[in-house]
């Protein structure tokens, strides 16, 4: 009993608890951010298609090497490289994107506000907002096509150098005007810039997402690709249906009404949170008056 119990008094002597440091705290944080943006990416892109066939594959591989099987475990051990390559060649799009959004993401912004005088008038005003939806509903009722990409924090400088400059304040009957059938500045993008309208006939890419609906064309499918490689929020006026719809951060929000497409503007327009709520109750208020009556 006495030789257990010194034993056990040795064994809880030589155990120690680990000195944490606060580069340790640091390290875990970075580790957990990056592995759940990476599973988060892979989730949402072709490699979670692919992950699920390459752990069918490591399935397979692991049989091959309870059971012996010699050649198919030399081929994979020889294959390993190439696999490797042809990954990183068919998710090229999906890496470039994932870096992009990575670089554009604004951790750091968030704790040291390097523009505080933009942020507190605005991105845009709200005539600007006003004259956007106004524009949009009265083309949607005209059946007339429009695309309207409104800049936020990263520049889309490279998309509006492929159009012609305009540089004109924003107002609805300019936008109806670069839009109108027939005329020299209707087909392509135009390009919102605070509260001016900086380019028009801009070329965007198009969206490879298998997900979007087959019906949509070439207009919803640039308006979504701008939004999944830039923070921008995209306008589209359907020149078959007349429907509103908005894309951002690669999502589509198809069929909205004035309401919706306020709704989405004044989630960027970047206004001082009280304003948004003085303005959020003035909107409740009103409803409530018109539920009374």
């Amino acid at each position: 009993m006495g030789q257990l119990a010194n034993f056990a008094s040795a064994y809880v002597n030589r155990l120690h608890m680990p000195v944490v440091r606060w580069t340790d705290v640091v390290e875990i944080l970075i580790i957990s951010f990056l592995v759940y943006q990476i599973v988060l990416w892979i989730k949402n892109t072709r490699a979670w298609s692919l992950l699920r066939g390459i752990i069918l594959i490591m399935a397979l591989i692991l049989l091959a090497a309870i059971f012996n099987m010699t050649t198919i475990l030399w081929i994979a051990e020889n294959m390993l490289s190439l696999v490797v390559i042809a990954t990183v060649v068919v998710l090229q799009p999906e890496l470039r994107r994932a870096l992009e959004q990575l670089g554009r993401t604004n951790f750091f912004a968030s704790l040291v506000p390097f523009d505080s005088s933009r942020d507190m008038g605005g991105r845009f005003s709200d005539k600007t907002m006003q004259e956007m939806i106004k524009a949009c509903f009265e083309m949607g009722k005209a059946k007339t096509g429009a695309l309207i990409v409104v800049e936020q924090n990263q520049s889309l400088s490279e998309y509006e150098r492929t159009g012609i400059e305009v540089d004109g304040l924003l107002t609805s009957q300019l936008l109806i005007n670069i839009f109108e059938h027939n005329t020299p500045l209707h087909d392509g993008a135009v390009i919102v810039r605070e509260n001016r309208v900086v380019s028009a006939t801009c070329y965007l890419p198009l969206s490879d997402n298998m997900d979007l609906s087959k019906e949509l064309g070439t207009r919803h499918r640039a308006g979504v690709g701008i939004s999944e490689v830039t923070d921008s929020l995209t306008i589209i006026v359907s020149e078959e249906t007349g429907h509103v719809s908005v894309a951002y951060e690669g999502a589509l929000s198809r069929n909205l009404d004035s309401e919706g497409l306020k709704g989405k503007l004044l989630m960027i327009q970047n206004k001082p949170l009280e304003e948004k709520k003085r303005r959020l109750w003035k909107g409740r208020t009103k409803n409530e008056k018109e539920t009374d009556s």
